[in-house]
């Protein structure tokens, strides 16, 4: 075994005793981007070239600094972003919302579809919307300021329009304009600070983590964002977390003007997110 591969199977252990989750491909992750391979190169890494920068880059992840935080960038779908302290790092578990949402864009009679992103992060959602159906025309919202700045750099050069803005009131000269509203919006309840991972409670901004006392402060006003921003049998899709599947789509009901809500699993089966088309009248 060379040196570098003893060197991930002694940073896998100390990761796994540090609690972190994936401690074999973190270990791996971090030595690749240190020497400037993928995690499948390793191998080929010389002796005599071991860069002694790979335990500086795993101390940091020993003590739960988030991974992307420490390479830089993020993976999401077919895009990699600009990541770092001061905004939400995409998940996994989001890229299948953004998968129905691009069906459900990619269904619809409309030559250029008008699609916003509220509470946009790191502008993945966006990004990946504008990416995978060609010839929409994509808005991106971001409050926070760090966050801005994070979404500013990714969308650079892209087809993607960022606003600096609260999602509650953005854009009002879309409204009754916009044919699909999507957001990952903060949905973790106050109460629950103490059982959120060190990774996210520390490092990503508390904005894009906590929503009131049940969670669901945000998803309220976003639903009126929504409503406001859609074209008639135009569709919101909203992230909650796995524990809310019962919840999102009542606040999404009939006398509000909604038709359709319906609540739908992850790749893990648990309840990820809801939608509801906007009724027609």
């Amino acid at each position: 075994m060379n040196v570098l591969l003893a060197e991930v199977a002694q940073a896998t252990r100390r990761l796994a005793d540090a609690g972190v989750p994936s401690p074999r491909f973190d270990a791996e992750e971090l030595a690749g981007w240190v020497h400037g391979v993928g995690r499948g190169e390793l191998h080929r890494v010389a002796d005599a070239d071991f860069d002694a920068r790979y335990w500086e880059a795993v101390a940091r992840r020993e003590a739960r600094e988030p991974l992307q935080h420490i390479t830089g960038r993020a993976f999401f779908r077919y895009l990699e972003l600009e990541v770092g302290a001061g905004v939400f790092v995409p998940r996994p578990e989001t890229e299948s919302v953004v998968g129905w949402a691009i069906d459900a864009v990619r269904a619809m009679d409309v030559a250029e579809p008008l699609v916003v992103d509220l509470c946009t992060g790191s502008g993945a959602i966006a990004l990946a919307l504008a990416q995978e159906v060609p010839r929409s025309r994509v808005h991106a919202v971001e409050l926070d300021d760090g966050a801005y700045g994070w979404a500013r750099r990714n969308t650079e050069g892209t087809r993607v329009t960022l606003h600096h803005a609260d999602a509650f009131t953005a854009l009002p000269e879309l409204d009754g304009q916009v044919d699909l509203v999507i957001s990952n919006p903060p949905y973790i309840p106050l109460t629950e600070w103490e059982y959120v991972a060190p990774e996210a409670r520390d490092h990503d901004p508390s904005l894009a983590l906590f929503s009131g006392e049940d969670g669901l402060d945000t998803i309220r006003g976003l639903e009126r964002a929504a409503h406001r921003l859609l074209r008639p049998g135009g569709v919101v899709v909203v992230e909650h977390a796995d524990t809310q599947g019962g919840q999102v789509p009542w606040i999404f009901t009939e006398d509000r003007g909604w038709a359709d809500a319906a609540d739908h699993p992850d790749l893990n089966n648990r309840p990820r997110f809801a939608t509801a088309r906007r009724e027609v009248p």
